[in-house]
């Protein structure tokens, strides 16, 4: 496994590797499994956290150690399986196909997409004996024509269709309102099935203090707080977006995976096929369709570009550089952070609804957790700039 790779995501079948709060999970995870793989009800063991809570790295280590025992010569309660793992996000994907060539007991057919596993099982009749997913927050709430989802609920057709289902949940992840989950939206599903929950918050991807991520989490709820000094973490705001650029540059030159990222705030506009992101004197283009088998940000070239939260979500930085756009501004009155879903440029999140009532501000809460995403992403070191004048003169003043 290169460093890049093992320093970008998680490491599969590494137990070794996990907390003892991982660990715990784990093993109660397993206990769950081997109780309900033959009850006669789907179970539901559902893990939640934040992001950069080591939700995926459990659920990858976990998946591979049971598709080796389900593939294991000797004989044991889990053998011959057929178990999937599913997630409905493209980079994600890569990444864990790319990890399950690293492991002798993984396929890339373990890893799916959510729409193609339940038309083939529908359309097959079968059941996935364990489903595990990752990013359950991005599973449809709806149809999607576009998706060939003609169902109306992703999750409910995966626990139609297997014996077990272990889901990752983060309703601050959540990105579209024709994915649009919050906590209690699962409680349908817990009351109809025998299920268990775990709770992970111990925060593995920023290495900062508490203070940082504490930061954050009041910056995504609107509240501004002095900025934290901290010794392990490098947490800086900048005036212009050149300089935060060059730094960038400076990092992923000495310790790699550092990448300019933005909310999506910045209108198409054609200029010989390029769409760009302008802050202050930077002008970059925006990440372009990526068509490789590699995730964005293990791609030379892409640092040459700005990431969106669609190139980088469930991706591990070493130093990002987040460029807020002219969505996210400042109201002096009340001192808060605000959002303007009018600025906001990715008009397929904002999808119209018809059963969600009024969107407004389920479309601000979907900009605060794309800020949400955007900020967790560096291990090491978080850099900002914002485009409204207001806001970037209030954070200078933290």
């Amino acid at each position: 496994m290169t460093t890049e790779l093992s320093a970008a995501t998680f490491k599969l079948a590494d137990t070794a590797a996990l907390s003892p709060a991982q660990q715990q999970l784990e093993h109660q995870l397993f206990t769950f499994i081997n109780e309900h793989l033959h009850t006669p009800q789907p179970g539901l063991f559902v893990i939640h956290g934040d992001a950069g809570t080591g939700k995926s790295a459990v659920l990858a280590a976990a998946f591979a150690r049971l598709q080796a025992l389900s593939r294991s010569q000797t004989a044991n309660p889990l053998q011959g399986m057929t178990n999937y793992l599913v997630v409905n996000h493209n980079e994600m994907l890569k990444i864990y196909k790319r990890l399950a060539g690293e492991d002798d007991q993984l396929r890339k057919k373990d890893f799916q997409k959510p729409t193609p596993l339940i038309n083939r099982l529908a359309k097959t009749n079968q059941l996935a004996d364990i489903t595990f997913i990752d990013e359950t927050h991005l599973l449809l709430t709806q149809p999607d024509r576009y998706n060939r989802f003609n169902q109306h609920n992703q999750l409910s057709e995966l626990i139609q269709h297997s014996r077990v289902v272990v889901m990752v949940f983060d309703e601050h992840q959540v990105l579209k309102l024709k994915s649009y989950w919050q906590t209690s939206a699962l409680q349908p599903f817990l009351a109809a099935y025998p299920h268990q929950q775990f709770n992970l918050d111990t925060q593995f991807r920023v290495t900062g203090s508490t203070d940082v991520v504490d930061w954050i989490n009041n910056f995504t709820r609107g509240h501004l707080t002095a900025k934290p000094h901290v010794r392990d973490f490098d947490f800086r705001i900048f005036e212009d977006g050149q300089p935060m650029y060059d730094l960038i540059r400076q990092r992923d030159h000495t310790v790699q995976l550092s990448r300019m990222i933005a909310t999506a705030d910045f209108p198409y506009v054609v200029n010989h096929g390029t769409w760009y992101v302008t802050a202050g004197s930077l002008k970059l283009p925006w990440d372009k369709v990526n068509l490789t088998d590699d995730p964005w940000a293990l791609r030379p070239e892409t640092l040459n570009e700005v990431g969106s939260i669609y190139t980088i979500q469930g991706f591990d930085l070493n130093y990002a550089g987040v460029i807020l756009g002219p969505s996210v501004g400042y109201d002096a009155t009340t001192d808060r952070v605000i959002v303007r879903p009018e600025r906001y440029e990715d008009q397929e999140a904002f999808k119209n609804r018809d059963d969600l009532g009024h969107l407004t501000p389920l479309k601000a809460q979907i900009i605060f957790n794309s800020i949400n995403v955007l900020m967790k992403r560096g291990r090491y070191g978080l850099y900002l700039y914002a485009v409204d004048p207001a806001l970037r003169q209030r954070l200078l003043a933290l």
